[in-house]
């Protein structure tokens, strides 16, 4: 019986979350050994008053139901990512996305903090295993891994890194984090 279990494929799902313009569409992008696929459309007028470009003033796009990639960790286990979209107006699909996580990664970006409080009041109040990922923009002000837990009221067991979301080692750095968080979750539950 033992045999057949370890035979058995197994997939595990990451969520990707966090506000507009953070940096979930880079993500995935620079980790999934597949061409992700990606749900990308052009910002139009009918955004005007609805999107704020406060801080990513040069974003173009947005992600407009979901991007998704894949990881194949060995023979029989694969990673998929789930890339959530940003936008409020897109929020009512996160609870199909997120059915089955093994956990989340929500990217902050220090210059609009404020922009991830959704997501991680999402998966606080799911009780979902989350770690913050403090995408490190070239042209924001750098701030200590402890100011970012302060700003967001995290509980000490909540890992918060920093990370460059367009380096492939960063992002698997994250991964990593998430994984080991998301297990020492599971093992204290039980």
């Amino acid at each position: 019986m033992d045999s057949v279990l370890s035979e058995d494929p197994v997939a595990l799902k990451i969520l990707i979350a966090g506000g507009f313009g953070v940096g979930k569409t880079t993500l995935v992008g620079s980790i999934s050994e597949i061409k992700p696929l990606r749900t990308e459309e052009v910002l139009s007028d009918r955004g005007v008053g609805i999107d704020d470009l406060d801080g990513v003033e040069s974003k173009t796009t947005t992600t407009v139901a979901m991007d998704f990639g894949r990881i194949t960790i060995r023979e029989g286990l694969v990673v998929y990512l789930f890339g959530t979209p940003g936008q409020e107006r897109f929020w009512f699909m996160w609870d199909e996305l997120s059915y089955g996580a093994l956990g989340a990664v929500v990217i902050a970006d220090t210059r609009r903090l404020t922009d991830c409080f959704p997501s991680i009041d999402y998966f606080e109040q799911r009780g979902t295993p989350f770690v913050v990922a403090v995408n490190c923009f070239d042209d924001a002000d750098a701030h200590s891994i402890e100011d970012v837990r302060i700003a967001l009221d995290l509980d000490d067991d909540v890992p918060v890194m920093l990370c460059d979301v367009r380096r492939r080692s960063s992002a698997k750095e994250v991964m990593i984090a998430l994984v080991e968080h998301s297990l020492r979750t599971l093992a204290s539950a039980n």
